[in-house]
């Protein structure tokens, strides 16, 4: 048996080099500057020997050399590195022509990457081919694409493992519509009727539907104070992003102080692609982890390695790379020749930024967790941002983010495929953070942003285009109906102190606002003191939905036009501006109330029932942060075989409510993991979701 798996290996790679042979000599005879043979000609035979030779000598280079060449790139930015795939393959062409026994061979760099680029391919698909029908094979094959082999482990249990693969901003009403027009396949075989393997259950995110709070909470078991995607903290003088590393490392240890575990990944589990490392011990592509210095318990970059350490791979996704930044333009033009509404800008380095996130990021998530795979670890969180990037430029509901769902749909029938020759049994759990919901900008609505329109209401100056405006005109009645007086915006001396300026920032359609100067929360009764237009002017204004503010009288009151002004303890009884938006409204409000780092203001912009959409703070038209429409039902895709979410099949509320779920399913197959103690001021929502 092992003769014959060896000779199967030899008659490969013998194929291999026949094909990737024939390849050269076909470039040879179609392109200009690149020959095999002498100015003065030579035999046939001398030619094909001098193509074997080099195909030989290209195969040998690209084995050994190309992954020295990518480790000592790791510190070249992925984007960066991407695009030097081209330029290092070519680069092994030429030296592969230039170490040719036959001494015969040359090309013009332009003309090498080329031909190095084919026959990486043609190489590529060949071995490829060659492999589909021998397991063993196949398995090698993905064992390469691992992040690192684990050396010298112990054989793993029989157990099943668990397989969680994110599917970023893919709300539950955009899954199911999906299914049902025929873009996701697997998943329809998964939910076919008659003998289902998966269940699907939507869920509530809590206001602050990002990934951000989503992840940290599935990840970390809390989303204790993290009233958005990006906020002010005030006794820190600092911004928060939940994208910037040193943010997520911070919110990482300040969840896991709180919620007193290690994470949901801390038993032989591995993170890939995540803004949180979950407490896993694998984790590659994690943003938490980035500005670490790396060592052996850091290795954000190893997944890079691990898959553009076959060339194969690098050329494949180079070429997929180019051809979705191609395929951005074109879509983008369209739009704009189109007239198409709502539509935002899609310049500079967004056709890049899409390709990394649509295609450079999805290949290696998805070969780390092949890999993960077929090392036999217990538990791996994998996120694919592809469709959330595409979906905030073009819409959850268009073309270009359907495309997108095709191939997602596509990684899960292949590490569904992967599982079957995994060393134990897997569940794949297929889950969103939060959804998306569509509408236009508020800028493109009324025509300035929302800091615009806190400085108008404010009284300070606003740019030359929202003074313009009618909001800002309103804005600017309403300062001078409340002051009594004519409001100067012109001239140095009638301009507030740079450092009373608020803070305004956006997360989607939710905005915050904060007095930087002031140590504390104001209270409405001081923002109303300092500046007495600006809770009127913005709750009154038509893209905005309503307020959430501190009030020294009722504890918190949530304000919203024609002056309603409703106390956080009289919400359920009398909602308010918080009807529209649907069970649960009140009781996310409530929570982000009780956050320390709450914002003096906090907006959330209107939306409409009658078609789901809301208006961004943000340049987006698909977009997530706050209240309103699909953004808040994300899904969970899980199998029958694990037990339901919720005894009682109501929906789980929040993103700690699904760490639970998701450690309990850990505990049904391979027993108790780490040990989940509920943390100080957590015990008495633990009580409450009994009683409920």
């Amino acid at each position: 048996m092992r003769w014959r798996r060896i000779a199967s290996q030899v008659g490969r790679s013998v194929a291999v080099w026949a094909v990737s042979t024939v390849t050269m000599l076909v470039l040879a005879g179609l392109l200009p500057d690149f020959r095999l043979q002498s100015a003065d000609g030579d035999s046939v035979t001398t030619i094909a020997l001098a193509a074997a030779c080099g195909a030989g000598a290209f195969g040998i280079l690209s084995a050994v050399v190309w992954p020295l060449l990518v480790r000592l790139l790791l510190l070249v930015p992925a984007l960066v590195l991407g695009l030097l795939v081209f330029f290092l393959n070519g680069s092994l062409l030429l030296l592969a022509l230039r170490v040719n026994p036959s001494g015969r061979g040359e090309a013009a760099p332009e003309t090498a990457v080329i031909v190095a680029a084919v026959m990486s391919a043609v190489a590529s698909a060949t071995g490829a081919a060659l492999a589909v029908r021998d397991d063993e094979a196949y398995r090698r094959r993905l064992h390469r694409l691992a992040t690192r082999s684990r050396r010298a482990h112990p054989p793993c249990p029989a157990t099943p493992g668990l397989v969680c693969v994110q599917l970023d901003g893919v709300g539950h009403d955009v899954l199911t519509d999906a299914v049902r027009k025929g873009l996701m396949p697997t998943v329809a075989r998964w939910l076919a009727p008659g003998e289902p393997t998966h269940r699907l259950t939507p869920w509530r995110t809590d206001w602050s539907s990002q990934t951000g709070a989503s992840q940290l909470g599935i990840l970390h078991g809390s989303t204790f104070d993290v009233p958005a995607f990006r906020w002010y903290e005030k006794d820190r003088g600092e911004v928060m992003v939940c994208n910037r590393p040193t943010s997520a490392a911070e919110l990482q240890r300040r969840a896991a102080l709180r919620a007193r575990d290690d994470g949901l990944l801390a038993v032989d589990g591995a993170s890939r692609g995540n803004l949180f490392s979950g407490g896993a011990g694998e984790q590659a592509l994690v943003l938490s982890i980035a500005t670490r210095r790396r060592g052996r318990d850091n290795r954000s970059r190893a997944g890079y390695f691990a898959y553009f350490s076959d060339p194969a791979n690098a050329v494949r996704t180079a070429l997929s790379f180019v051809a979705e930044v191609v395929r951005e333009i074109g879509q983008s033009t369209r739009a704009r020749l189109g007239r198409q509404r709502p539509r935002v800008g899609r310049g500079g380095l967004y056709p890049l930024v899409r390709a990394f996130a649509t295609v450079v990021e999805r290949d290696v998530v998805v070969a780390a967790v092949m890999g993960d795979m077929l090392a036999g670890r217990t538990a791996v969180y994998a996120d694919l941002v592809a469709y959330d990037e595409v979906a905030h430029h073009s819409g959850p509901h268009g073309r270009d983010a359907e495309q997108v769902l095709r191939r997602l749909d596509r990684c899960l029938a292949l590490l569904e495929r992967v599982a079957e020759h995994a060393p134990r049994p897997y569940r794949i759990v297929v889950l969103s953070d939060h959804g998306q919901s569509p509408g236009e900008t508020f800028r493109a609505r009324y025509g300035l942003t929302l800091g615009d329109l806190v400085r108008a209401g404010c009284g300070l100056p606003v740019p030359r285009r929202a003074e313009q405006t009618h909001s800002g005109a309103e804005a600017r009645a309403a300062v001078r109906a409340a002051l009594r007086r004519p409001v100067e915006e012109k001239g140095g001396h009638h301009r507030p102190a740079r450092r009373r300026e608020p803070v305004v920032l956006a997360s989607g359609n939710l905005g915050l606002v904060s007095f930087p100067d002031v140590p504390h929360r104001m209270t409405k009764e001081e923002i109303d003191a300092r500046h007495p237009a600006l809770l009127t002017t913005l709750a009154n204004h038509p893209g905005i939905g309503f307020l959430l503010v501190r009030s020294e009288r009722h504890g918190g009151v949530v304000l919203g036009a024609h002056g309603a002004e409703i106390p956080l303890d009289r919400l359920d009884e009398e909602p308010g501006p918080l009807a529209r938006f649907g069970p649960g409204a009140a009781d996310a409000v409530r929570r982000t109330h009780s956050f320390p780092h709450t914002a003096d203001i906090m907006v959330n912009s209107a939306y409409d029932p009658a078609d789901g959409e809301v208006l961004a703070f943000e340049e987006q038209i698909g977009s997530h942060g706050g209240l309103g429409g699909a953004q808040s039902r994300p899904f969970l895709l899980s199998p029958v075989d694990l037990t339901p979410p919720t005894a009682d099949g109501t929906e789980p509320v929040g993103a700690e409510r699904i760490h639970r779920v998701l450690r309990r399913w850990l505990d049904e197959l391979n027993g108790p993991q780490v040990p989940l103690t509920p943390a100080a001021g957590e015990a008495e929502e633990a009580e409450q979701e009994k009683a409920a």
